[in-house]
Formats: structure tokens, C-alpha cells, sequence
């Protein structure tokens, strides 16, 4: 670190005398985008113990209620890249392998046995744990077990064993468990309460099954977020058009793999891409060559630069507000009847996917968030104030970092506030009102047929 001796400036401003500075100022440049770093941060790969902020709060406030929206864990790819050999990646769960967790084989055994779990619709057909010695596309990977035993352990230290949200006693009534029909969130799900709940049961767990990747439920006929997704699409489409060094990179691909560049491209090469470098496997090779680190960089890269630019262009934060609505509706709706009194659902586990992560923080105004990575968890807090037990406030935290005040609805009140968290009732304000004010709209209905200011 260079110190830079400063004249002293006058009251009016002014410096007595301007002399030029000897060095430029570093802190003008933006940080350079360093796509390896930032693909290592995606894979969470479990090592070092995590530190979190859940459950922190002047001593005299009371934890009421917790709401946890989960991306599942690391996952084999949805995309072969065409005439290469798939990544070597075992789907069997062996506690012995690393990475692994002290509870992984009482998981397993656990899993092996339950039978009495309510499972709606689809999910009780699906697999409670991976289990093939070569993974199958989309198929959770032991690591991605790993990572939720580890976020299951994390927030019962804080919210079971700290605050009491649930007593040793607890019932099926006081949660509320939600999967789409994957078995990768379901056994996300199933991995994180097993190291969560006091004594997980399999007689209280009642997960009910979301067909839709938002979370829309019965709300899900919206027109304008459907034209607010395909022009976003066109904005990505653009912005890839236009990055020559990303063009090269998939013709030189496409000539290693034998195949026209239009078909690499469509065979979304980073998903297969990421498990290789998650999984520390060498990139495939072909008689023609090998795909290497610099094409995994130049994608890489252009992946990150377009999320900086949707942050920019405002057509996905658009998408977002309605995309999100039905869902972070239910939440306040749930909120509220938890701080009139009602004792049910104090704890929630929506486990869902990137695409629902995303737009969640999007629409919050998080704008600072990374994009999901495997095994993230955004949590919502409810606290009552024990000086005002009528009063109730929110805390947001996302992969145990507070953004309460990150968000568009809280940004203002930090400034006033000596407490280090949100009233509820600007959440609410903001779900019920506040979100469709863009669109000259006050309800959802009307807001998912009427084009942004």
C-alpha cells in the first residue's frame, strides 16, 4: 500500500495549493472479472468450515419463524458435449470418498428405510439418495449431498440448538417442505433436514411437490413476464453475437469435437464444462485436440459479463418481479399470520434451482449477489421485538451473508435504524404494492397485462 501525504483542505474547500499528484488513483478501475476464481466460488466445493450471519439479533428479539429457499447441490451436467466421453463421475455415496460428512452414512441408511413420508404426486416415485456408479445427466453428485448435510448442520447449530424454533417434539404442522419434481432438489431437501431437524422422522415429513420452477402454483398465467423473458433472451442472444473472442473459441471447439459450431453451442458446452472443473476431471480430448483452460475462461467470462449486463439493461429484473410474485407472496402471507400468532409452518424449505434463486434476488434488488451457486440457500428471518411483541422485523441473508439492507425495500431504513433489521411491514408493502408500481399497476393480475413505464 502506497501512502499519498494530502494537502489540507480549507473549510471553504478549497486546497491551498494544487499540486499535481505524483500517482493515478487505483481504486478508478473496476476489478478485473477473474473467471477461474469466480467458477471455483459456483462449485462450493465443502472444505473449510463456513462462517454465517443467521441468527444474529440484539439479544432481547425472539427468532419466530425461518423461510429457506435452496438451490440444489452439485449436480452431474443436463448437457453432453457431442463425441466426447461424459465426465467420470461416480453417483454412488461412499462415506469413505471425499468429500464426505460424519452423518453421510447414517443418511444413507436412513434413506434406505423410508417408507412412511408423505410424498405428493410424483416424489415418492423418485430416489431418496443417487446411487449409480456412473452418474445419469442432472443427477445429484455426492458432493452435492455433502454441501446440504453441511447446510442442514449449519442452521440447526443456529436455529435448533441457539434459538429453539423447534422443540424436540416437534410435528409435521410446524413445517412446511416444497420440492419441484426433481431428484436432485428432492434429495437436496432430504439431506439438508436430515442433518437439520432434532430427530429427523420420516412419519412428520410431508414434502409436497411444485411443478413449476418459479414457484407460481396456481398463479402462473402472466403474458408480460413471457414477453418480458423473450426479450431478455434477445438481449443474451445480442450480447453473444457481438463477443468475437467467444465466437473463436466455439469455432476452435467445434473443429476439436468434429462437429459445426451451431451444435456445440447448443449442446450448452459450460454446464458440461463446469462439472469437469468442479470435479478437478481433465477437459475431454479427441484425436483432433483437447478442449482446454483458455476456452473454459473466454465462456466463462462471457457468462459473467452478461450477468453484469442484465443487472444493466433492467429487461430480466422486469421478468423477475413477476416472474417472483406468487411465491414471495406466500412467504409474506405466511409471515403475517406467524406474527399474529400462529404457531404452524415456522419452518419452510422451498428447495428449487438456479432459475429460481435468480429471480428472487433480482427481484429483491440484491443486485450485488453472485449468481447461484450449488447448494445456495437464501433465508428469510422473522423476529418479534420482546420490549414490543407487536413489533415484528425480517432479516434476508443469503450463503450466510446479511443483505437485509441490500434490498430496494430496506436500503433507505439502515440509515435511520439502530436495530439490524427490517420491519415486517415494509416487506409486505413492498409485495403487495410496491412491486408492480413499474408496471402503473397495484395488483399482479393487472400488472401481467400491462407493459413497464
Amino acid at each position: 500500500v502506497h501512502l499519498i501525504p494530502v494537502n489540507p483542505v480549507r473549510e471553504d474547500g478549497l486546497s491551498p495549493k494544487s499540486r499535481k499528484r505524483i500517482m493515478p488513483d487505483l481504486l478508478t478501475e473496476p476489478p478485473a472479472i477473474d473467471p477461474v476464481y469466480e467458477a471455483h466460488v459456483y462449485c462450493n466445493v465443502p472444505s473449510i468450515a463456513e462462517r454465517s450471519m443467521e441468527g444474529h439479533a440484539p439479544h432481547y428479539f425472539k427468532l419466530v419463524s425461518v423461510q429457506v429457499l435452496i438451490r440444489h447441490g452439485d449436480r452431474y451436467p443436463l448437457y453432453a458435449i457431442p463425441k466426447t466421453k461424459r465426465p467420470d463421475i461416480d453417483c454412488m455415496l461412499v462415506p469413505s470418498r471425499k468429500p464426505s460428512h460424519p452423518q453421510l452414512e447414517a443418511f444413507i441408511k436412513h434413506m434406505s428405510r423410508g417408507s412412511a413420508a408423505q410424498m405428493d404426486g410424483s416424489l415418492s416415485s423418485l430416489p431418496r439418495f443417487p446411487s449409480h456408479s456412473l452418474c445419469e445427466m442432472g443427477e445429484l453428485t455426492q458432493t452435492g449431498v455433502v454441501q446440504h448435510l453441511r447446510n442442514g448442520q449449519l442452521l440447526r447449530e443456529i436455529y435448533i440448538n441457539k434459538h429453539k424454533l423447534l422443540p424436540g417434539d416437534w410435528t409435521a404442522k410446524q413445517l412446511y417442505l416444497e420440492s419441484t419434481g426433481k431428484s436432485r432438489t428432492l434429495q437436496s431437501a432430504l439431506a439438508l433436514l436430515y442433518t437439520f431437524l432434532p430427530d429427523f422422522d420420516w412419519k412428520k415429513i410431508t414434502m409436497r411437490h411444485q411443478w413449476s420452477t418459479i414457484f407460481c402454483s396456481g398463479s402462473c398465467d402472466c403474458p408480460m413476464r413471457n414477453h418480458y423473458l423473450e426479450e431478455e433472451q434477445r438481449r443474451q442472444y445480442s450480447l453473444r453475437v457481438k463477443n468475437n473472442d467467444l465466437e473463436k473459441m466455439y469455432v476452435d471447439m467445434a473443429k476439436i469435437v468434429g462437429i459445426p459450431t451451431r451444435q456445440l453451442r447448443a449442446s450448452n458446452p459450460i454446464d458440461s464444462l463446469l462439472c469437469y472443473f468442479c470435479h478437478n476431471v481433465s477437459f475431454p480430448c479427441t484425436k483432433t485436440g483437447c478442449i482446454g483452460m483458455e476456452h473454459f475462461k473466454v465462456i466463462k467470462r462471457h457468462q459473467l459479463e452478461d450477468e453484469r449486463e442484465r443487472q444493466e439493461k433492467k429487461l430480466y429484473f422486469l421478468y423477475a418481479l413477476l416472474a417472483t410474485h406468487p411465491l414471495l407472496n406466500q412467504t409474506v402471507n405466511r409471515l403475517q399470520r406467524i406474527a399474529e400468532g400462529k404457531k404452524e409452518e415456522v419452518f419452510v424449505l422451498y428447495s428449487a434451482h438456479d432459475v429460481t434463486l435468480s429471480p428472487v434476488l433480482s427481484a429483491l434488488g440484491i443486485t450485488e449477489a453472485r449468481f447461484p451457486r450449488f447448494a445456495a440457500r437464501l433465508v428469510f428471518e422473522l423476529w418479534q421485538d420482546g420490549k414490543r411483541p407487536r413489533e415484528h422485523f425480517i432479516r434476508i441473508l443469503y450463503n450466510g451473508a446479511d443483505v437485509t439492507f441490500q434490498t430496494s425495500f430496506c436500503k433507505d431504513h439502515y440509515k435511520r435504524s439502530s436495530k439490524p433489521m427490517c420491519p415486517l411491514e415494509k416487506f409486505v408493502n413492498f409485495v403487495k404494492r410496491d412491486m408492480f408500481l413499474i408496471f402503473n399497476s397495484t395488483s399482479y393480475y393487472d400488472a401481467c397485462r400491462r407493459r413497464a413505464l
